[in-house]
């Protein structure tokens, strides 16, 4: 049986030198890094240009000229001047609480009393006791310990109106479990200017439902320099009041504050808006302070701009912190540009932080080298994700090394999963190893009723030699038209699988399979020709208006050319698919 690949990725070798740690992020927190083996990512400093220009508002057809309006494009927003970025956090040094009653320490900062450093995302904090789920921990962690033999001299302080001691006794009532008490006090404390009492009271009507008085203490808390506060009511106006001016107004006071978390989302509700420039800016604030998410929106943001430099540092800027998804998508562009050897090392780091898409990428590579024996194991691996198409690469694969149990395995996987490719090859295989006819027939009519050619013809033969000829004839005379199976080089795989992930942050999944069969056709017919102007060519042999069939070229110059024009929706790619396959289909180059 002759084995068809229909994704190769390219061939190269390649180990991966070390990832250094994370760094400290922004706000207090530091993230653990997720576990993750050595990579290739080069040692560059985080790109520091402006933001990449958006790509052109005007659209291409992706579709055929049937009258239906393509998505207007997406635009930008006015350039606002620079946002302040935080490089470096300062880091407070821990001061011991002040006896109670006693002036507060003259270098103190207005909001540093008594919190914890979880992050601002964090609703109930980590040192908030078992027994009280809806206690709010605030910054700093303090011995509690001290705080109860000190109870009676807090109690004492607080009656006589010491705003501090007010906020640690309602601490005290809280970690007690007792909650009305801890808001009578936080009440008083706040009443009388103690910020984190406000704070507090936030979170405490925040989980007891009383969203109205919730906004009202994170405002006041945020409107006195709290930024946590500040992205906290920010989070309260967008979710529950459908407030977005408010919300970024109080996210941009708590990012300019230096709110890494609030630059990031900011970052996220510029990008909805189609405010690219500012998401660009809000982003890279974030990100340069520490946050490996923005950083890797950011590559994205750059790619689809066109800018693949800028796109590959902030890549390597989040790989290099542990950002599985980071690594896979450098991987990515590395393939796509070329770069083989360092696209394998760093799909094996992808892979050693449980990216098993990767997997796939490393079997094709393995595939090209003609290492059969590598890619069976990076295959086998990546079909146990699921991914059909992995599945069965992995059987053919099995086929070419002789192992007819494991391809069995694999097609008969992929073909309970609807993939008549697959189901035709499984009843090949039980046939010819097992004379399993009755199997091999139960296949082929799986295969056929999805429209595999090749099925039905093999179904019709067998039924002939069963003596069902009637049978026989029917699926004969019905069979489906052959259509040929398009393959696409890796290169342009890779930026297909980058497109699909781009275009699928706007909300509308694309799958990036859809788009290699566009690259494919386009790919396996054109090719073919020596005409100059083949798009002309192949409308004037289709039959059908020249925007038809130009609706591909221009689908794959965008795919392949990322910020030449906007990406498809996914309803312009779902046209231009259909096109794809009718395309084959009246063509059928064989």
């Amino acid at each position: 049986m002759r084995l068809w690949v229909t994704s190769a990725a390219p061939d190269g070798n390649g180990t991966a030198p070390a990832v250094a740690q994370a760094a400290p992020a922004g706000d207090g927190e530091v993230r653990a890094a997720p576990p993750r083996a050595t990579a290739a990512v080069a040692e560059t400093h985080p790109p520091g240009p402006a933001a990449p220009a958006p790509p052109p508002s005007r659209r291409p057809p992706y579709g055929p000229a049937d009258g239906i309006s393509l998505a207007a494009p997406v635009g930008t927003a006015e350039a606002r001047p620079a946002v302040p970025i935080p490089r470096t956090p300062h880091q407070e040094t821990p001061r011991p609480d002040p006896p109670p009653g006693a002036a507060p320490h003259p270098d103190a900062p207005p909001d540093a009393a008594l919190r914890s450093n979880a992050p601002p995302d964090a609703a109930l904090r980590s040192n908030a006791p078992p027994d009280a789920a809806w206690w709010p921990v605030g910054h700093a962690r303090r011995d509690h310990a001290a705080e109860e033999e000190s109870f009676p001299d807090l109690l004492k302080a607080a009656q006589a109106g010491d705003p501090l001691a007010a906020h640690r006794l309602g601490r005290v009532y809280a970690r007690r479990g007792e909650p009305m008490s801890a808001r009578l006090w936080w009440e008083r404390a706040a009443r009388a200017g103690n910020i984190d009492s406000a704070f507090n009271l936030g979170v405490w009507h925040e989980k007891h439902g009383t969203l109205e008085e919730s906004c009202g203490w994170y405002e006041v808390a945020a409107g006195a320099g709290d930024r946590e506060a500040a992205v906290h009511l920010a989070t309260l106006l967008l979710e529950h009041k459908g407030d977005l001016a408010g919300a970024r107004h109080w996210l941009e006071r708590a990012a300019r504050a230096g709110s890494r978390h609030a630059a990031r989302r900011l970052g996220l509700l510029c990008e909805e808006a189609g405010e690219l420039h500012d998401a660009y800016e809000w982003h890279r604030a974030a990100a340069l302070d520490g946050d490996l998410k923005s950083a890797h929106d950011l590559g994205f943001l750059a790619y689809t701009a066109g800018a693949e430099d800028q796109s590959r540092q902030w890549w390597e800027h989040a790989a290099r912190g542990g950002h599985i998804d980071a690594c896979y998508h450098l991987g990515l562009l590395l393939q796509a540009t070329g770069d083989r050897e360092r696209a394998e090392a760093t799909y094996r780091l992808a892979v050693a932080g449980g990216h098993l898409r990767a997997a796939s990428h490393l079997g094709g590579l393995a595939l090209a080298r003609g290492d059969l024996r590598e890619a069976r194991e990076w295959l086998e691996r990546a079909a146990r994700a699921g991914r059909v198409a992995d599945q069965r690469l992995a059987a053919f694969v099995c086929v070419e090394l002789g192992d007819a149990a494991a391809a069995a395995h694999w097609f008969g996987r992929a073909a309970a999963r609807g993939d008549p490719e697959a189901a035709y090859h499984l009843g090949l295989l039980l046939i010819a190893e097992h004379d399993d006819v009755h199997g091999g027939g139960h296949w082929f009519r799986r295969a056929a009723a999805q429209g595999h050619h090749r099925a039905a013809v093999e179904l019709g033969t067998l039924l002939t030699a069963l003596g069902r000829t009637a049978e026989a004839e029917r699926w004969l005379a019905h069979a489906p038209a052959p259509v040929c199976t398009p393959t696409v080089d890796p290169e342009p795989a890779a930026r297909a699988e980058l497109a699909a992930a781009a275009a699928g942050r706007r909300g509308e999944p694309i799958d990036p399979d859809d788009l290699v069969e566009i690259l494919g056709t386009w790919e396996h017919v054109a090719r073919r020709l020596r005409e100059p102007d083949a798009a002309r060519w192949l409308a004037e042999r289709d039959d059908r208006h020249a925007a038809a069939v130009e609706c591909l070229d221009a689908l794959r110059t965008t795919l392949l050319c990322p910020g030449s024009a906007p990406w498809p929706t996914a309803d312009e790619v779902r046209r231009a698919l259909r096109v794809a396959r009718e395309l084959r289909a009246r063509l059928n180059p064989n």
